[in-house]
């Protein structure tokens, strides 16, 4: 009865008092033992913050492109890098560090460790072209090549499906035909 508001007791009372259902055998029981009421919450739902929040939208204002370079991997055990650093800082800060102070390490710590992945993927590259290889893929890729390599063969699928074709060809003919009512018309 998730669907009504009230509970199961007062619906049933009015319902038995207006005449519109007869009383039924468990509502004497009922009355004398009503089961318990939690007190409502008044439709405001606090949201949940943690301590670290203030400083991972600091994090984001200082390095906006951390958004969709920095893939946040749902099913994967490292947590994002705007949380590390705001983890750091917190620890810092724990520490007695002025909160500026913090600022700059963790921020300093954070472009230490983006740069040694950097160059720690250039390193393999040249290593497999010096043996012949083809270079490795990228362990650190950007979120956006990511979702990019995954919509590739859609984006391709437009030009050689040939329902894909067809569909757009519609379009091409419809888009043409309510561009000459209009002209005919003289809305145009």
């Amino acid at each position: 009865m998730s669907y009504m508001r009230g509970d199961l007791l007062t619906k049933t009372r009015k319902l038995v008092k207006g005449l519109a259902k007869p009383a039924p055998t468990w509502l004497k029981a009922m009355e004398e033992a009503p089961p318990v009421t939690f007190p409502r919450v008044d439709g405001k739902i606090k949201k949940i913050e943690m301590p670290e929040d203030v400083y991972v939208k600091k994090f984001f204002k200082k390095h906006p492109d951390s958004l969709y370079h920095d893939a946040i991997k749902i099913s994967g055990f490292d947590p994002p890098p705007a949380r590390v650093f705001a983890w750091r800082v917190l620890e810092l800060k724990e520490q007695a560090v002025s909160e500026d102070y913090a600022l700059a390490i963790a921020d300093f710590e954070y472009r230490k460790e983006k740069k040694a992945k950097k160059k720690a993927y250039k390193e393999l590259k040249e290593i497999a072209r010096s043996e012949g290889k083809e270079p490795p893929p990228n362990p650190y890729p950007s979120a956006i090549k990511e979702i990019q390599a995954e919509e590739k063969k859609y984006v391709m699928d437009r030009f050689y499906n040939p329902k894909v074709i067809e569909i757009a060809n519609k379009m091409k003919e419809e888009r043409d035909m309510l561009l000459q009512d209009r002209v005919a018309s003289g809305q145009w």
